[in-house]
């Protein structure tokens, strides 16, 4: 053997190459690079140990790791055949010997999946204390799962006072990087939507070197937790099926957090508002980069006060994206102002689609706000605001000239009078890819010539999208000419 091949770091450089990219697999499919690393194992000592670590680096607590039981795997590959979905009905739970046969290598375990609830019951009797992963640093995990890996003397017990005494079993997560808690699909799938809330913020609040966190709504124990973490920079919360009721009281035990300095991206997938709203009316971002809001309820009164509390939240140098998203389609005659956000000088993508509002917007308040925003590449404004709108062709301009870098474009538009020169174009503007113009269904008048100015001023759109038929003649006619541009240019090139 070779003398480099001695080397731990040369032998894992060179079976990192055998590990095949992420795929998704049938359950209890064993995949080629995990039959190259078992056999690699296999081949000497001085590979025996890189190999197992790589074997084991990524593990689903699933049917890959279950066909290690010598009672399980003939029960699963019956016939030498995958495992069929319902293969684990009425099978009784691994005992305690089975659990260290099946667990002998979680010591190399670095990333764990636990998400397959069919499997629930089989798990349910090993002791706490055995679910012990030491080099874990990435846990994604559904919510019946974290039962199994807190004590109940532990739970709501020792975490008020948790320290670096406590037994092994509560201080598994603190090397945490990564979490990510996923609800199941049915409401009826976990305990109770209290439960599992005190379930993932007990869970949170053992974490210690947190770099991203993905789960459903936590107390606000937990979000006092994370503000001091200096490693935490990425936080998604929320789900729709566990926030009909979120952590009460929200105002009254809930003081400001810590600075979250390094957090740069934020977002909540919600059914309401109020709890992002708590949260960000309590809190300060200097390294935010990333905001997104996913609700399906969000009234104009809850959208100002979230604008409000952005804006506030030490983010105005630093905010370069803004996604709200409320797809509850009820419209309302409140409108919302966008005056809030110019504070963010350097934002680069916002995107606001808010079906219960109209968004105060016309061809003054859209000049000034990409005035504040010289940094924009993406501008997507929807609203309730269907059948009329008082930005005109000659704001749209306008407002191009204003932004060099703009990518893409969509907000409604008044079409009724096309209130620019078509007989003097405006000046060329080659960043704009995708051009999105909504309006009433009736015909643009001028079509020809308006479809002219776009092909000369706009020379990436091929065509304009619209939620309609409105734009159909304009298409009609940018073809025509985009396809007699091509032509002559074949022709030229031919002489």
């Amino acid at each position: 053997m070779h003398q480099a091949l001695l080397i731990p770091e040369v032998l894992l450089e060179i079976f990192s190459h055998v590990i095949e990219e992420p795929s998704v697999f049938p359950a209890g499919f064993i995949s080629l690079s995990q039959k190259s690393l078992a056999a690699l194992a296999t081949t000497c000592k001085t590979f025996y140990e890189p190999a197992m670590d790589l074997l084991w680096n990524e593990m689903d607590m699933s049917e890959s790791l279950l066909g290690c039981v010598t009672r399980l795997h003939p029960l699963m590959y019956r016939n030498g055949r995958l495992p069929v979905w319902n293969w684990a009905v009425g099978v009784r739970p691994l005992s305690v010997d089975e659990a260290h046969q099946l667990l002998r290598h979680s010591a190399r375990i670095r990333s764990l999946i636990m998400l397959a609830n069919r499997l629930l019951h089989l798990f349910s009797d090993i002791p706490v204390m055995l679910y012990d992963f030491p080099s874990l640093i990435s846990l994604t995990i559904s919510t019946r799962y974290l039962k199994f890996l807190l004590s109940n003397t532990l739970h709501r017990h020792h975490l008020a006072t948790a320290s670096e005494d406590l037994p092994p079993f509560v201080t598994r997560f603190a090397a945490l990087e990564r979490l990510s808690v996923i609800t199941p699909d049915t409401i009826d799938a976990f305990d109770s939507t209290a439960d599992a809330l005190s379930r993932i913020s007990d869970v949170v609040r053992l974490c210690k070197q947190l770099v991203t966190l993905s789960c459903p709504l936590f107390d606000w124990a937990a979000w006092r937790h994370i503000s001091n973490l200096s490693t935490l920079t990425r936080v998604d919360v929320g789900d729709t099926r566990t926030d009909a009721t979120p952590p009460s009281p929200l105002e009254r035990d809930i003081t400001n957090f810590s600075p979250f300095s390094n957090v740069t991206a934020l977002s909540f997938l919600l059914h309401g508002a109020a709890y992002a709203i708590t949260v960000m009316q309590h809190s300060q971002f200097p390294s935010l980069k990333e905001f997104k809001l996913d609700v399906s309820v969000l009234s104009s009164l809850e959208a100002e006060q979230l604008f409000r509390a952005l804006s506030k939240c030490k983010a105005c140098e630093t905010l370069e994206k803004i996604i709200v998203y409320s797809m509850h389609h009820d419209p309302q005659t409140n409108s919302l102002s966008v005056i809030p956000l110019l504070c963010f000088t350097q934002l680069r993508t916002l995107n606001l689609a808010c079906y219960d509002f109209c968004i105060n917007l016309d061809d003054d308040i859209l000049l000034e706000a990409v005035s504040a925003w010289p940094h924009m590449r993406n501008l997507e404004i929807e609203d309730s605001r269907f059948g009329y709108s008082p930005i005109t062709f000659r704001g749209i301009f306008t407002m191009l000239r204003l932004c060099p870098q703009l990518d893409t474009l969509c907000i409604s538009i008044d079409t009724t009078t096309v209130d620019i020169d078509t007989d003097v174009e405006p000046a060329q503007h080659t960043s704009l890819r995708i051009l999105e113009l909504n309006s009433p269904g009736h015909q643009i008048p001028n079509a020809e010539a308006l479809a002219h100015v776009i092909f000369s001023c706009l020379p990436r759109i091929n065509w304009v999208q619209c939620k309609g038929r409105g734009w159909d003649e304009v298409n009609m006619h940018l073809k025509s000419l985009k396809d007699a541009a091509l032509h002559a240019t074949g022709a030229a090139s031919n002489t």
